[in-house]
């Protein structure tokens, strides 16, 4: 097992996680909406930029690194917003195994 080490002060960014919660719109479809599951202080860094063909046009996808204090009800099916900007979890994982913290690789969403 490694020693993975982090100062609690690096957490300084507040974020909410939030939920996705469908609910029937009448139509035989869907609406989404999402509901905040928890706000916690976060440590979040920029991974990398890049380029991609989506849906035939080029499209700029950033990626980061979000480290939380622990909470277990965080799934990959989640998503992150910090100051109006969305963050789409990727994954999850405990990097010590010790419940204290919990890194989210996140892809930002642009609108």
């Amino acid at each position: 097992m490694s020693d993975v080490s982090y100062d609690p002060g690096w957490l300084r960014h507040r974020v909410s996680v939030e939920q996705q919660a469908n609910s029937a719109d009448g139509a035989g479809g869907e609406t989404v909406a999402w509901t905040n599951l928890a706000d916690l202080w976060a440590r979040i860094e920029p991974v990398s930029a890049k380029e991609e063909v989506v849906a035939g046009h080029i499209a700029g996808v950033l990626t980061h690194t979000v480290t939380l204090r622990w909470h277990s009800d965080i799934t990959g099916a989640m998503r992150v917003t910090y100051h109006g900007r969305t963050f789409r979890i990727l994954a999850v994982y405990d990097p010590d195994e010790t419940g204290r913290y919990l890194v989210a690789d996140v892809a930002e969403e642009t609108p």
